[in-house]
């Protein structure tokens, strides 16, 4: 898969999430099989530049290529401003957030709420290509509800505005992220463009990765949700395009090992006070389905210093440790 100049080293994509694809866990993924991770959404709202969140959703420092910055808002001059600032930043992509459902996103007219303006959606694509000179990608749901999927529309326009990928989420804006995707408007778009696709919405397992990717004819797929707390899953995927095997799970012992690994670059990336904080929900989702798992994480939200985090969650993982051996 390319995206401009550059290739795609499979067609694994780490899905833009807020407070989530943060660059520890960007770069995590990365080193356990996504071919490329897009960044939390940056806003077009140029007060908001300045800011220790923004300043921190831009950067960069230590990424490996192709760095991927998405942007949000509904103004086609300030999208473009904000996509001049951030490829002087670092970013080697622009991507464009029309696929964001959360209420305080569209309550402004952006995310998914752009869908509903055709002709807008065209001025900002517009605004944004002739902005910078590294390639424009597009995210995007199927339409504004069910009954106006207008995803293959939006779809043209993006291509015919100098788009160079365009990533679709399976739902609409009305569906949230309720009920299960659909890949038939995806199978559409792609067969409508000439640009690469991506396929996104509920692909939680290799054989789902597979399927959709047969079916829709996609060139990649893009994984959000079901990488929180399984981080592995695109190196799963990933051996399982290539093989057409499943590798088993990863052993306790190499959970353990990964999640402290991102503790730590959280640590360092946040300072303590945040670091801590952010730390909880990813504990919270490698923990899900382990034994004492909801207790341990009860316990884990009380704790405000990085020694006492790392302190319970390797005696978490030590017990678990324990248990197997003697179950064997």
């Amino acid at each position: 898969m390319h995206i401009g100049p550059y290739t795609l080293s499979n067609q694994l994509i780490l899905a833009p999430m807020a407070g989530v694809t943060d660059r520890p866990f960007r770069q995590l993924c990365k080193k356990l099989g996504a071919g490329m991770a897009v960044s939390e959404m940056v806003s077009s709202n140029s007060l908001l530049w300045g800011s220790e969140k923004t300043k921190r959703r831009a950067n960069h420092d230590g990424e490996t290529d192709p760095r991927s910055v998405q942007i949000m808002g509904a103004d086609p001059q300030m999208m473009a401003d904000a996509a001049r600032y951030n490829a002087d930043n670092g970013a080697q992509i622009i991507d464009i957030n029309m696929g964001c459902p959360a209420k305080k996103v569209c309550n402004v007219a952006a995310g998914s709420a752009l869908l509903q303006n055709e002709t807008l959606v065209g001025n900002i694509l517009d605004a944004v290509v002739a902005a910078v000179d590294i390639p424009v990608t597009l995210k995007i749901r199927t339409g504004w509800d069910t009954e106006n999927r207008n995803g293959v529309t939006i779809a043209r326009i993006a291509e015919s505005s100098g788009i160079q990928s365009l990533a679709v989420h399976g739902r609409t804006r009305a569906c949230g992220y309720k009920g299960e995707a659909e890949f038939d408007t995806i199978a559409a778009i792609k067969a409508a463009i000439n640009i690469p696709l991506v396929a996104n919405g509920d692909i939680t397992t290799p054989e789902k990765a597979k399927k959709v990717l047969d079916y829709t004819k996609a060139d990649a797929v893009m994984i959000g949700r079901a990488a929180q707390g399984r981080p592995w899953i695109f190196r799963e995927i990933d051996h399982y395009l290539k093989t057409g095997e499943k590798l088993p799970e990863p052993e306790t012992s190499e959970v353990r090992d990964i999640l402290l690994e991102h503790l730590h670059n959280l640590y360092e990336f946040y300072g303590e006070y945040t670091g801590v904080r952010m730390a909880r929900k990813h504990i919270s989702w490698y923990s899900k389905g382990q034994r004492h798992g909801a207790a341990f994480r009860q316990a884990v939200n009380k704790l405000d210093t990085v020694e006492e985090q790392l302190q319970i969650t390797k005696s978490f993982f030590e017990a678990l440790l324990v248990q197997e051996e003697l179950a064997a």
